[in-house]
């Protein structure tokens, strides 16, 4: 089983739907906390220490559909995906408008930065994962089925979330080719995955799944040949996980919901 090291994860704030609409993407870096919203034209900034609204980020010709946020620490800039438009956003940290945007494959969906500080974008609708400058110049592609979501590892390798009738999340090369993907097993009382969506990868290696239609947050290893469900405590439960952000540095992970209450739920004390 996964090492889980949390004894004690606490939910410490809750940012509300306040009926501004479901919340597609959120991510973060330093003191800000960056929350997009169905059908919203802006990105909305939160103080990662009081949780206070700082500011928005306008994003001009935003299309209905925008699943996924990354933020860049080295180049201090923040990646928008639009699903919509077929093309990603960048904008600064600062709150500026976006600096550029640039089209990529059919349909966008959610955004990664990985170590050579190049933007990661899963491509559900061309079956494909692209790589891209910060200037939007294409690095790579890789073929694969109906990629969600797709990280980086250390190993140069990718670890893809996938729309599939059944869920699964797999490990790749960059030639696209399986390297191993999640199976339960009937000994470890973890269900199929139904729907995953987001991902997020520890300094270790493990891997954090959003369970959408299972209500469920999922710790695998880093070969992912075994799993266990993170114990969250929510009064009313998470209800459709979508997207997830880790600050290891704070011990903290946002959840965001696509159903229910459509809030994103802050846990701290979160080891892993």
């Amino acid at each position: 089983m996964t090492d889980v090291k949390s004894s004690a994860p606490t939910l410490t704030h809750v940012i509300p739907s306040q009926d501004r609409g479901s919340v597609t993407a959120v991510t973060s870096l330093g003191d800000d906390v960056f929350v997009v919203r169905w059908r919203s034209q802006q990105v909305e900034v939160y103080d990662a220490r009081t949780f206070a609204l700082r500011r928005h980020i306008t994003v001009p010709g935003l299309g209905v559909g925008s699943w996924g946020l990354a933020a860049c620490a080295h180049y201090k800039c923040l990646y928008v995906s639009d699903s919509a438009h077929h093309s990603v956003h960048r904008a600064r940290q600062s709150g500026s408008s976006p600096e550029k945007q640039w089209s990529v494959a059919r349909g966008p969906t959610g955004l990664s930065v990985n170590t050579a500080h190049n933007v990661v974008v899963a491509c559900s609708e061309a079956n494909m994962i692209q790589e891209y400058t910060r200037h939007g110049t294409p690095v790579r592609e890789i073929p694969l089925g109906s990629p969600w979501h797709a990280i980086q590892l250390s190993t140069g390798h990718y670890v893809v979330s996938q729309r599939k009738s059944l869920g699964l999340v797999s490990v790749v090369g960059v030639d696209g080719q399986i390297v191993s993907s999640y199976r339960p097993s009937q000994t470890s009382g973890v269900r199929e995955l139904n729907h995953e969506r987001s991902l997020s990868v520890t300094k270790k290696g493990d891997i954090i799944v959003a369970d959408t239609c299972n209500n469920r947050i999922l710790s695998m290893n880093s070969s992912l040949s075994s799993a266990q469900q993170l114990t969250l405590p929510v009064d009313d439960g998470i209800q459709k996980p979508f997207c997830l952000c880790l600050d290891e540095s704070r011990g903290r992970l946002y959840v965001s919901e696509f159903g229910g209450s459509c809030r994103v739920l802050v846990f701290d004390c979160v080891r892993l």
